[in-house]
């Protein structure tokens, strides 16, 4: 049996060089994993994905995806367990985050593409930073929906106090959780009351 293989898909459109609040807490959980574990991280803002044309109710059917988004469909698959590391944006997930997962509705479609079904298999999780805990629950939601749909475990949700850079580190309850995010054992998806 391999070892456990995790993605994280990095989603902040911070401009290149610079870790942000929220890269900065899923590295500190990250760091938690068994040694053996696979880690691949990917910036999805540094990656060219095209904007998601929506033929479902047209064509019906979508074309291999080349490029990029090859490479994200097949570090998708190859993962047990996938992380999104997104900042909360205008009460939301990151536009990057948000044309991934547009890109799922294709992917469900290539035809003799196994999607869907394999990835009821995969554990989804959030780490998340903003400003305010209560006003990123649209967020957190959005994304257990996510998980939901695809009958996904769900991971959980690792949040912290974000704002300025640096502003995480001095959130010691968020970095006493990384510490314990990915050993936390987790339930069924559950779509956690607002």
């Amino acid at each position: 049996m391999s070892a456990h293989h995790t993605l994280f898909l990095t989603t902040s459109t911070r401009e290149p060089g610079q870790v942000g609040n929220t890269e900065w807490l899923a590295r500190q959980a990250a760091a938690t994993l068994p040694a053996e574990a696979t880690q691949t991280w990917l910036h999805l803002a540094r990656m060219d994905l095209p904007p998601f044309v929506d033929q479902r109710h047209t064509a019906g059917t979508y074309a291999p995806p080349e490029g990029d988004m090859k490479t994200l469909l097949n570090a998708t698959l190859a993962a047990d367990h996938i992380v999104f590391v997104a900042p909360v944006y205008w009460f939301s997930i990151p536009s990057p985050l948000k044309t991934y997962l547009d890109h799922w509705s294709a992917w469900m479609r290539v035809p003799g593409l196994a999607f869907k079904e394999p990835m009821g298999s995969k554990t989804l999780s959030l780490i998340t930073t903003s400003g305010d805990r209560a006003k990123a629950q649209p967020m957190i939601d959005s994304v257990v929906l996510c998980a939901q749909f695809l009958n996904m475990r769900w991971g959980g949700a690792l949040w912290g106090k974000g704002g300025p850079p640096g502003a995480v580190q001095a959130d010691a309850q968020a970095v006493a959780a990384a510490a314990t995010h990915f050993t936390d054992a987790r339930g069924p998806v559950t779509v956690p009351p607002i």
